[in-house]
């Protein structure tokens, strides 16, 4: 990408909008898309819509992939783990082409994917009346490396419904909703264990996360290296071009060749850990061995992901990190990806809200 340059104004230490708010860039006709799709495919238009939010806050991004290759609204994804765009191509008669940049299409290629699973978990017309049984077919809409990561899509989903939003011309009003889990009701939530894992010391040691608020969900070994060749002196702050639950899977997925210590969510500011501090993420080429990474959920072109929940975990991770390694809490050692040295990132790019971020790492007291 080409170096963005930084925004100036007078609006720099004002806290960011509330989550709930539209982000800018969402198309305009998305509440007849939804309709009409979910109509044809017989997909409760909430459930859609809110599948669409969760992965891109319903905005298309012009055709222009996320980070693992997902393109549209509703992220219809072509990588080694998720196949949605070529499965949407096959049940909507819709070429990819027009499937990756047509808002209307991409829906309606959504819709037709979790069509797919509903039928494939077994959900009969009564049940595909009933919001709460489709969680199995919004899991493998997700198509994650593992159940765990599904599982983290599938409930922030779901939280999302009962919580209620507003993007563009898209209305969904919060609802009480208890999903059914189906065959993931064995699956552990992301940071806990399974029955098996618990009965194993080793399973045990591992899965708990260095920074005690986090979850831990380990990047595939091929993603980073064991050990480090330098001493920590930098924290690198990064944007993940795509979703919390679709980083996480990225990061899970041997051909990635890319991982970071921390991702953090948009919504709430949920952190996952997926590499021991002590060990080297690949997140910033060479100056991989002395940084730790940072990822945050969302799109550099977007302020609408940047919300306080995040701005407040996130600061509240670097000031701890800081702290532990021995980390001056200035711009010097708490860097963007586009300042470090031989690279062509623009991550965190000109919304990211430095002076509002640095105040909280410097705050006194609990920001979680």
């Amino acid at each position: 990408m080409k170096r963005l340059i930084p925004l100036i104004g007078v609006t720099l230490l004002l806290a960011p909008a509330t989550p709930a708010a539209a982000s800018a860039g969402q198309p305009s006709g998305l509440a007849t898309a939804l309709d009409r799709a979910a109509h044809a495919y017989g997909v409760p238009r909430d459930l859609l819509a809110a599948v669409g939010f969760s992965e891109t806050r319903l905005v298309d991004h012009a055709g222009r992939p996320s980070q693992d290759n997902g393109y549209g609204v509703m992220h219809l994804a072509a990588n080694p783990d998720n196949q949605s765009l070529t499965k949407a191509a096959a049940r909507t008669g819709i070429g990819e082409a027009r499937l990756k940049t047509d808002v209307a299409a991409n829906v309606r290629g959504a819709a037709a994917v979790l069509r797919a699973y509903a039928d494939d978990a077994g959900l009969s017309r009564r049940d595909r009346d009933r919001i709460a049984a489709w969680y199995p077919a919004v899991a493998a809409f997700a198509g994650t490396h593992s159940d765990t990561t599904a599982r983290v899509a599938a409930d922030h989903v779901y939280d999302l419904l009962r919580q209620g939003f507003t993007a563009a011309d898209v209305t969904v009003t919060g609802r009480a909703v208890q999903p059914e889990l189906g065959r993931y009701a064995d699956v552990a939530p992301a940071g806990r264990l399974s029955t098996g894992q618990a009965q194993q010391a080793t399973a045990l040691a591992a899965a708990v996360p260095q920074y005690p608020p986090a979850h831990w969900v380990p990047a595939s070994t091929s993603n980073y290296s064991a050990g480090r060749s330098s001493a920590i002196t930098t924290i690198v702050i990064h944007v993940t071009q795509g979703s919390y639950a679709g980083t996480i899977n990225w990061f899970q997925n041997p051909a990635a060749q890319v991982s970071a210590h921390y991702v953090v969510r948009s919504s709430d500011g949920d952190i996952t850990q997926m590499v021991r501090e002590e060990d080297t993420a690949w997140h910033v080429r060479n100056s991989n061995p002395y940084s730790l990474g940072i990822e945050h959920e969302g799109y550099v072109d977007d302020p609408g992901w940047f919300t306080d929940s995040m701005y407040r975990a996130s600061a509240g991770l670097t000031r701890y990190l800081a702290d532990k390694w021995g980390l001056p809490k200035n711009r010097t050692a708490i860097k963007g990806h586009n300042e470090m040295p031989g690279n062509d990132h623009t991550d965190p790019g000109p919304y990211w809200n430095w002076d509002y971020y640095m105040s909280l790492v410097n705050a006194g007291g609990k920001l979680l």
